[in-house]
């Protein structure tokens, strides 16, 4: 039944605009949304509260099999850890930071597979993340991966966070970015790669509406 249900998946590197393109699509289409790269910031939380070591895969995998996380489908969309609302924590370059440490991990990434996979349902779905089209969902309909370059993506982060009231340097966040995206090409386990078949949307000259046209585009809704 759920390979009846269609996906389209966006995938790409940090700060491409994955985020806000992906539940502006699934509000438009009217299908269920899937922010992965959330699951894992949140689970990332869950190992520094327990003050789990992170390169302990065992012990991390165990505890994404236990821990209970909601989200919402409003806007903004908020989430929560254990009842706990951690939605202001996730977005932090230093839990990104921890989101992508956790990812790396086999045993993790296996544990959260399913979890993901049940997010699947009628009408449809838009995942958005770093392996969505490549192994969560390699039979998706529709495939997507949107990147930018390095520094229009720190840009960007740098306008989010500061407006969040947040003290972070343009510098410092495109070392983050450039450091994160070569941990995420080239970990063992589920590395960041385009799809086979997916479109390629650079959005470094595109507006997010252009980016969002593209996409419904795709699906044929536009």
């Amino acid at each position: 039944m759920s390979a009846a249900i269609p996906v389209l998946t966006i995938d790409g590197p940090s700060g491409s605009g994955k985020g806000t393109v992906s539940r502006a699509v699934a509000r438009r289409l009217g299908w269920h949304f899937l922010d992965s790269g959330a699951i894992y910031r949140a689970l990332a939380l869950a190992v520094e509260r327990e003050g789990l070591p992170f390169g302990d895969a065992a012990a991390i995998a165990r505890l994404a099999e236990r821990i209970d996380l909601r989200f919402s489908s409003g806007e903004p969309p908020m989430v929560w850890l254990d009842g706990a609302d951690v939605t202001d924590r996730l977005p932090t370059e230093s839990c990104g930071a921890m989101a992508s440490a956790v990812a790396a991990l086999k045993p993790v990434r296996q544990a959260l597979l399913q979890k993901q996979r049940d997010f699947r349902a009628l009408p449809g779905l838009v995942a958005d993340g770093r392996d969505m089209g490549t192994v969560v969902f390699p039979d998706a309909d529709f495939k997507v991966f949107l990147t930018a370059s390095a520094v229009v993506r720190a840009q960007r982060r740098h306008k989010q966070l500061k407006e969040k009231g947040l003290d972070v340097t343009l510098a410092g966040l495109t070392k983050d970015i450039e450091e994160r995206d070569e941990r995420d090409r080239t970990r063992a386990e589920a590395p960041l790669r385009i799809a086979e078949g997916a479109a390629l949307i650079d959005s470094s000259d595109l507006s997010v509406d252009e980016v969002i046209g593209r996409c419904l585009a795709l699906v044929g809704a536009f």
